[in-house]
C-alpha cells in the first residue's frame, strides 16, 4: 500500500512541476562535499575571533593566518568544540540516516537534548524544557525559551538543506520540525532562510540569486525579512562592504530577547548575524577568501557565520573548484569523528548524499548511476511568527540581585521578567548538586522547579514570565531545598514593557 501511494505521490508531483534541474551523480556528490567543506573550514578560519569583536569590525590587521598544514588537526586536538554548529548538524542528520525522512520531531530533540555536547542560549533553554517535559514546538516558543530569535538554529540548519538538493520545500519540512525544538520567530527564519540557500546553490551559481530567492518564503512584516531585505538594497547602493555593515549595526544592532544582549555589545540574534552572512556572500564575489573574510570581519559570531557562508558558497562552486589552501587541512582529519560522535567529514558527506538520493526518488524526480533530474516545486511564505510580541522596549538593573542560600526578594515595574543568573555549586558536588526553587510573582501560586548544577543540563535563566499585568510586581525566590555548599546567584533583572 505505501508503494502505491508512493507512487501516485510521484506521479502527481511531477505533473505539478514543469522546470526540473538535473546534475550528474559526480557534481551532486562534489557539491554535498563542497557544503560540508566550507562550513568546517569556515568554523576554523573564524574560530581565533568569536564574539572577541561585539558591535565593532574587526580590524585589517586581525585576521588570523591560514595555516595550510595542520590548522584544522589543531583544533580537533586542542579545541574541537569549535565545531559545535558542525556535530549539531550530525546529530540531526543521524536521525534521518537512521529512522528515515518521516521521522517526528521529538526524536530530533531526545537526539540533541541527551546528546554529551555542551549547549548555550536557546539550545540549553530547549534541552532544558525537553528534559523537564516540555516538548517541541512549546521547547522552542519565546513564552518558554527567552533565547527563542538566537542564532542557533541558524547555525545548524546546514544539513537540511544539504539532503535536499535543489528541493527547498523538502528543507522547509525538516526546518519545521528541527527549528522549533530550540527557536521560533526570528530565530527559526533564521535556520529556514540558511537551509534553503544550502538547497538552492544546487540550482544557482550565482550568490544574489541564492539570496534573494531563499529570502521570498520569509513573512515580509517579520524583522528577520525586513533585516536581510536592507542589506540586499544597500549592497545595491554601497560599494563598499563597511558602509553597509555601519547601517546594519546603526538600524539592527538592539538586541530585545537574549538576556545576555540586552543594553550590552553582545548580539547573538539571528537576524544581524544573518546580515553578515549576507553581505559575506554578496561582496564576496564568488571568492572563498574574500566571502569568508567580510562574514567574520562583520563580528559577534565570527566563526559560525563565515562557516555559514562557506558552506553555501562550497555547494554552489562544488568542492572541486575550492582552492587547495582550504581543503588540504581538511583532507588530514576527513576521517576523525567529530568530538561527541561517531560521524566524520566522510561520513557526513556519504550519508547527506545517501539521503539526497533518497529525497528525489520520493519527491517525484530521476536517479540513474550517472545523473540525477530534480523537480523543482516553488515555495510560499512560511506563517508569520513574532516572538516577544507586543513589547517594545526593554531595561536591564543588577541592583538588589547576588547570591542567597535562603530567600531573595525583588521588586521591578513592567509586563515581563527574566532574571539571570545560574547555579553556584562547589567542584566536589558536580555534576550531582541541584536547589529546589520556588518562585512566587505577587504573592500569588509559586512556580517550583529544580536548578541541576551540572552544566550539560543546568537551566539557562533563572526565571522568566512574560504575562504580567502592567505595573510593579514583588518577586520572591524560596530555596526549598538544597545540595551542601549550593547557592543561587542572580545577576540582573531584565524588564519588559
Amino acid at each position: 500500500m505505501r508503494k502505491i501511494f508512493n507512487l501516485i505521490f510521484s506521479i502527481l508531483l511531477l505533473a505539478s512541476c514543469t522546470e526540473k534541474v538535473t546534475l550528474s551523480r559526480e557534481d551532486l556528490a562534489d557539491k554535498i562535499k563542497g557544503g560540508w567543506a566550507g562550513q568546517t573550514f569556515g568554523c576554523t578560519y573564524g574560530g581565533p575571533t568569536e564574539f572577541r569583536y561585539r558591535g565593532e569590525m574587526i580590524p585589517d590587521d586581525y585576521v588570523a593566518p591560514w595555516d595550510e598544514d595542520n590548522r584544522i588537526e589543531w583544533y580537533f586536538d586542542n579545541n574541537p568544540g569549535l565545531y559545535d554548529d558542525v556535530y549539531m548538524d550530525l546529530s540531526f542528520l543521524d536521525v534521518i540516516d537512521r529512522k528515515g525522512m518521516d521521522a517526528p520531531a521529538e526524536d530530533f530533540a531526545e537526539a540533541f537534548a541527551r546528546a554529551s555536547y555542551p549547549l548555550w542560549h536557546a539550545n540549553q533553554a530547549a534541552r532544558y524544557n525537553i528534559l523537564n517535559g516540555i516538548k517541541p514546538p512549546m521547547s522552542g516558543y519565546w513564552k518558554n525559551n527567552p533565547h527563542a530569535d538566537d542564532i542557533d538554529f541558524q547555525i545548524e540548519a546546514d544539513f537540511a538543506g544539504l539532503v535536499a538538493p535543489a528541493m527547498p520545500k523538502v528543507a522547509e519540512s525538516l526546518c519545521d520540525k528541527v527549528g522549533h525544538i530550540m527557536n521560533c520567530g526570528d530565530g527559526y527564519y533564521g535556520g529556514l532562510f540558511v537551509a534553503r540557500m544550502y538547497s538552492l546553490a544546487f540550482m544557482y551559481d550565482d550568490a544574489e540569486t541564492v539570496v534573494r530567492e531563499a529570502l521570498k518564503v520569509i513573512p515580509r512584516e517579520s524583522g528577520f525579512y525586513r533585516c536581510i531585505a536592507d542589506v540586499i538594497d544597500w549592497h545595491c547602493q554601497c560599494e563598499d562592504w563597511k558602509e553597509t555593515w555601519r547601517r546594519v549595526e546603526d538600524k539592527w544592532n538592539d538586541e530585545i530577547g537574549c538576556p545576555d544582549g540586552v543594553k550590552s555589545p553582545f548580539n547573538i540574534d539571528a537576524k544581524i548575524n544573518s546580515a553578515y552572512v549576507v553581505m559575506g556572500l554578496l561582496y564576496g564575489g564568488g571568492d572563498m577568501e574574500r566571502t569568508m573574510e567580510i562574514s567574520m570581519r562583520c563580528g559577534q559570531d565570527s566563526d559560525c557565520n563565515p562557516a555559514t557562508a562557506a558552506g553555501i558558497l562550497g555547494t554552489m562552486t562544488g568542492y572541486r573548484a575550492i582552492p587547495e589552501k582550504w581543503t588540504a587541512p581538511l583532507e588530514a582529519v576527513a576521517g576523525r569523528a567529530f568530538a561527541h560522535t561517531e560521524i566524520s567529514f566522510n561520513d557526513a558527506c556519504c550519508m547527506s548524499e545517501r539521503i539526497a538520493l533518497q529525497n528525489i526518488r520520493d519527491n517525484g524526480g530521476k536517479v540513474t548511476e550517472d545523473f540525477v533530474r530534480i523537480p523543482v516545486r516553488h515555495s510560499k511564505v512560511v506563517p508569520f511568527e513574532k516572538s516577544f510580541d507586543r513589547f517594545t522596549r526593554v531595561e536591564k538593573d543588577s541592583g538588589g540581585c547576588g547570591s542567597f542560600t535562603d530567600s531573595l526578594t525583588l521588586n521591578f515595574e513592567g509586563r515581563g521578567v527574566v532574571l539571570t543568573g545560574w547555579l553556584d555549586c562547589t567542584p566536589d558536588k558536580l555534576p550531582e548538586g541541584f536547589a529546589r526553587l520556588s518562585v512566587s510573582v505577587d504573592g500569588g501560586t509559586p512556580e517550583v522547579f529544580v536548578l541541576p548544577c551540572s552544566f550539560a543540563t543546568r537551566r539557562y535563566d533563572l526565571y522568566w514570565n512574560y504575562n504580567l499585568p502592567e505595573g510593579a510586581h514583588k518577586i520572591t525566590l524560596s530555596l526549598l531545598d538544597r545540595a551542601d555548599g549550593v547557592s543561587v546567584k542572580c545577576t540582573s533583572k531584565v524588564i519588559y514593557n
